[in-house]
This record gives structure tokens, C-alpha cells and sequence, in this order.
């Protein structure tokens, strides 16, 4: 299939693709469409493909194009879930993400659907593509970033990823984390590959490489990986709030020995200000140095007036958000594995907690 680049006089598109507006669920939004669409009369049937008015095509190179707007957005919509993980398991930026999905879906807008045999294997192919060019000059930038680099976190649906273990970790933290280490190459095969099951083929089609070197990149990943990812062994409900309540009352108390209990001994904790916020510039490893910054961390905390603390489903594991008044100051991620807590993640640069208030959709 051939992509097709969108003409500069392109209508922006972009209120499309936004997580609050849901194309395919109201009437609110079937109105919108129908009026970018160029009409404002019947709605669209997205369950049954019911009758829908098209339209007048338009001659073009003495052939009859289609503009069937309604049914470009349709599909695109359903498939966003979708979308927007392999964008943001590619990039670690939902802010990215969701710009690849806007420069994706003006290309998709102007495609003949008569064209398209398999919609979830074009548009995941057309946003791999945008992904890989946006990955590749995002790894660029992150050679001058100041301290440790940490995906975007995301806030996600209620479980949202609960029942498919594959899908929970591949958007934790801790394999986001563990993905940056890969190339830019080897981290789209492997996403593609291994989270979400398209063929070497397909990947092959996608990124515009020989079946054989896809192959070989999915290989090395996958050894990379393993190598450096613990087994995910998640812990069930109970344990999850079990050991978070423990923790956030441990550290808001200054208890060194409640924390100390909570962590494993190999602990870590990781913290990305971007060089625009107060925060660790290396890693903190071992529980009882971990203990202590967290301590020292939360009392200092206690004397900003106006600071509250609040829990989240944050990338599919629980997550206390910090604000001070209405501003949002801060993210701590925490990893359980086996009981214990394994990794915190604190992010507090302020560009990377923009869109932390919009709860995503994830699927696969």
C-alpha cells in the first residue's frame, strides 16, 4: 500500500485524537465529525454499518474519490486504545504520543479506504513509522538531558491493563525503563513483536527492513530484555494496597523501619527533574540509603504548606501524586515484586506531567 502525504491545506484534524473527545460514543461528538466532514445531518451506525449519507465525490485525475470522513475517524477511534500504546511503548512520552497519533491520522484522512484490506494493520503500521522518526530524534535530545531520563508516566483507566498481563507490563515503569537501553530499531521490533504479536513480516513492512534483519533485531532485543528485566510476578489486589498504604503512611510518618520492612534490599529509587526541578541527579540503591532519602524527602515535604498527597493507577501500578494547592508537583511510581518493593520512580520534571490529569486508554 502507498502512504499519502497530506496537502498543506490540510484541515487540522487534531480535536480528533484527544483522549477526552470520543468520536464513536455520543451524539455530542458523532456532531462534531459530521461537521468536519463538511455535514450535520445523519449519524453513523458504528455497531451495524448502517446507512449513512456520503458526500459528493469529487473528480480527481478523472477518477472518483470518496470522502468519507465519518468513516476514516470511526476507525481510527476504535483502534486508538491500540494506537496510542504502540506509540507510547515506542516512545515512553504520552505528549509524543499523542502528536504521532495527530500526524498519523491527517495521512490516514486522506486515504482511499477502498484501499485498505486490514485497518489495524495499516494505521499500526503508519504509526510505527511516525513513532520510529519521532524516536529517533527524540534519543538525540536525551543525550543532553540533565539526570536520569524516565518514561512519561501516564494515568490509566481503572484497570484498564488488570487482566492482560502482557499489556500490564509492558506499559510499567520498570520495562519502559528497561526498553530505553534497546535501539531505536530493536525497541520498535520488539514492541511490535512481542507486546502486541504482528508477524516479521508485517514489522518488516512497517519500519522498511529485510524479514531477516527483523529477525536478527527481535533476537538481540528479546536476550537484552530478559537479561535486564526482572520476572514479572505482579501482586494481586489486596497485596497492591496492602503494601502502598503501608508505604505512603511509612514515608509521610518519617518510619525507617516501617519503610525499611517495605523495601528490598537491592532497592531503588530514581528521580527525573529534567534539570527544572529539585531531584536526585543518580540513582539511590540499597534500602537503607533509600530509607533515609525517602524520610528526609517526605519531612521536608511536611513543612511546604498546601502539599497533599494522593493515590492513582499510574502505567498499571500504584502511584502517589503530589500537589501543592492545585499545582501538580510530583509522581512516585512504586514496583512490587514478590511482596517487596523493588523500584521507585519519582518524576517531578513539570514537561512530562502535562497530560498526567487526562486518563488514558491502553489495549493491544
Amino acid at each position: 500500500m502507498t502512504e499519502h502525504s497530506p496537502p498543506s491545506n490540510k484541515v487540522d484534524y487534531g480535536t480528533l485524537l484527544g483522549e477526552e473527545v470520543r468520536l464513536v460514543v455520543d451524539s455530542a461528538t458523532h456532531s462534531a465529525v459530521r461537521q468536519l466532514a463538511g455535514r450535520d445531518d445523519d449519524p453513523v451506525n458504528v455497531h451495524t454499518g448502517g446507512p449513512r449519507h456520503e458526500r459528493p465525490a469529487i473528480r480527481t485525475g478523472g477518477s472518483h474519490v470518496a470522502m468519507t470522513t465519518d468513516e476514516h475517524a470511526e476507525r481510527f477511534t476504535l483502534l486508538r486504545p491500540l494506537l496510542f500504546t504502540i506509540a507510547y511503548e515506542m516512545l515512553g512520552s504520552a505528549t509524543e504520543s499523542d502528536d504521532v497519533l495527530q500526524d498519523s491520522y491527517l495521512r490516514w484522512a486522506d486515504v482511499d479506504l477502498a484501499t485498505v484490506r486490514d485497518t489495524k494493520s495499516y494505521l499500526a503500521r503508519l504509526v510505527t513509522r511516525q513513532a520510529l522518526n519521532a524516536l529517533r530524534a527524540s534519543a538525540r535530545r536525551r543525550e543532553d538531558y540533565v539526570g536520569p531520563w524516565l518514561p512519561e508516566p501516564v494515568l490509566l483507566d481503572e484497570n484498564d491493563a488488570a487482566a492482560d498481563v502482557v499489556l500490564a507490563e509492558s506499559v510499567s515503569m520498570a520495562m519502559l525503563v528497561v526498553l530505553e537501553t534497546l535501539t531505536p530499531d530493536e525497541r520498535v521490533v520488539f514492541v511490535l513483536y512481542e507486546v502486541f504479536g504482528f508477524s516479521h513480516s508485517d514489522i518488516a513492512a512497517a519500519v522498511g527492513k529485510p524479514v531477516a534483519t527483523v529477525r536478527q533485531a527481535a533476537h538481540r532485543a528479546r536476550k537484552h530484555v530478559q537479561a535486564r528485566r526482572r520476572r514479572f510476578e505482579p501482586a494481586d489486589t489486596a497485596t497492591t494496597a496492602r503494601i502502598t498504604d503501608q508505604f505512603m503512611t511509612a514515608a509521610t510518618t518519617g518510619d525507617m523501619q516501617g519503610l525499611l520492612a517495605l523495601l528490598a534490599k537491592d532497592a531503588t529509587f530514581t528521580a527525573d527533574g529534567g534539570g527544572k526541578t529539585p531531584a536526585a541527579r543518580q540513582p539511590v540503591v540499597g534500602a537503607e540509603l533509600v530509607a533515609a532519602h525517602l524520610a528526609n524527602l517526605f519531612h521536608k515535604g511536611r513543612a511546604v504548606p498546601g502539599l497533599r498527597i494522593e493515590m492513582v493507577n499510574c502505567n498499571n501500578a500504584p502511584a502517589l501524586v503530589a500537589y501543592r494547592g492545585d499545582h501538580l508537583e510530583g509522581v512516585f511510581l512504586i514496583e512490587i515484586t514478590n511482596d517487596e518493593i523493588t523500584n521507585i520512580y519519582v518524576i517531578r520534571n513539570p514537561d512530562k506531567l502535562l497530560t498526567l490529569t487526562v486518563p488514558r486508554r491502553i489495549g493491544r
